[in-house]
């Protein structure tokens, strides 16, 4: 493991990840191609966390936005991560990698309830361990959950996995001349309203001094690039006024 410089990471990944082409649902090629990428970190001993959005299956703020009430949303958005964290679960185990799911919402038939310390525990034994069901809490996002996570179980980084390879100053995609960030600090990412992650997750990054690190998931190599420090994507820091 001396190849790495973290040994202890989070790796968030959106519901809209898993799609790959289709409009809808889960592509099976994308989550073997996540296994494939974080495996050989995870034989060499990386403890690895995950959590993964549901805007695949279906996103709590679309509901709202057609008139279903916020927080019946947000718990229906919460099972889709449940969906997408089996998925997840079956390709890693399929692939040899030893997994757990835990779950903020109890459903003790598919997956363990989230426990901070038997979380840690999975972790010291060598098993990946999922993240599911947000905070368990609606008007929360996943990012947050994600960032919340992070802290709880001591992780030195959160690494975001995205479409595009980094943090640019405005949409690469329609912007051509966007510029794109090596390194930022949290208080650049909120104050120019960056999407990088929602503000509550950064805040919380900041207030707990946890590295970002964003970069494109399709790169096969960039996981393991950025566990071994090299600048890959875009890392958000602490700034020295901060």
């Amino acid at each position: 493991m001396s190849n790495y410089t973290y040994k202890r990471v989070l790796l968030k990944l959106s519901g809209e990840a898993l799609m790959g082409s289709q409009e809808y649902g889960i592509d099976p090629a994308v989550p073997q191609r996540i296994a494939k990428n974080i495996k050989p970190a995870w034989e060499n001993g990386v403890q690895i966390a995950v959590v993964v959005g549901g805007g695949n299956i279906f996103r709590g703020v679309s509901g709202a936005a057609a008139g279903m009430d916020r927080a019946q949303g947000d718990n229906m958005g919460m099972l889709a991560t449940v969906i997408n964290s089996l998925a997840l679960q079956d390709c890693f185990e399929r692939n040899g990698m030893d997994c757990r799911v835990m779950s903020a919402i109890e459903m003790r038939q598919v997956a363990e309830p989230y426990i901070r310390r038997r979380a840690i525990r999975h972790l010291e034994k060598g098993r990946i361990v999922i993240f599911a069901a947000g905070t368990g809490n609606p008007y929360f996002t996943t990012d947050t959950a994600a960032a919340l996570r992070a802290c709880e179980i001591d992780a030195e980084v959160l690494m975001k996995a995205t479409k595009v390879n980094g943090i640019y100053d405005s949409d690469p995609v329609k912007n051509p001349d966007a510029k794109k960030f090596d390194t930022i600090t949290y208080s650049e990412v909120l104050n120019r309203g960056l999407k990088v992650m929602d503000a509550t997750a950064t805040a919380l990054c900041q207030d707990n001094k946890l590295p970002i690190m964003v970069f494109s998931m399709e790169e096969a190599e960039a996981f393991a690039g950025a566990l071994r420090g090299e600048h890959v994507g875009t890392t958000v820091i602490e700034g020295k006024d901060e």
